[in-house]
């Protein structure tokens, strides 16, 4: 198979795989503010996870394409493709990811997400993963 082939469908799975992290993220947050899931206010998690979220909005409302997708068809058109779809797996990551929309309808929802992800810093919010303080054992009693 064509290595431009492979590193456009390595793209395509690591783009999916971005998505889902904000997506599901999102509702792992979500759940864990139901069910008192401590890790969920994990601030390193939650950091990660509304920077990655933040960067999108602002791709969106600059206007700017996603590196992710301008990369992977570059590859593409340099391995001589003509579409986006590579083996099965790319094939159907597209089709689950891309589907046709005027570009507001993607601004508008990628800002409602990312306030929603900023409201769960208010609902829910990270805290900092305090050291355990040491345990002393108490000193043997003279006999």
């Amino acid at each position: 198979m064509n290595p431009l082939i492979m590193l456009a469908d390595l793209i395509v799975v690591i783009h999916f795989a971005l998505m889902a992290f904000i997506v599901f993220g999102l509702l792992v947050v979500l759940l864990g503010v139901v069910f008192r899931w401590a890790w969920v206010r994990n601030i390193w998690f939650r950091a990660i996870h509304l920077f990655v979220i933040l960067v999108i909005v602002g791709e969106a409302l600059a206007g700017v394409r996603c590196p992710l997708t301008v990369w992977e068809h570059d590859l593409r058109v340099r391995a001589g493709q003509t579409t986006f779809e590579g083996d099965f797996i790319a094939h159907w990551v597209h089709r689950l990811m891309f589907f046709r929309a005027e570009p507001w309808v993607f601004t508008v929802a990628y800002i409602t997400f990312g306030l929603v992800v900023l409201a769960t810093f208010l609902l829910a919010p990270p805290r900092f993963q305090r050291a355990a303080k040491p345990t002393v054992a108490p000193e043997p009693a003279d006999a």
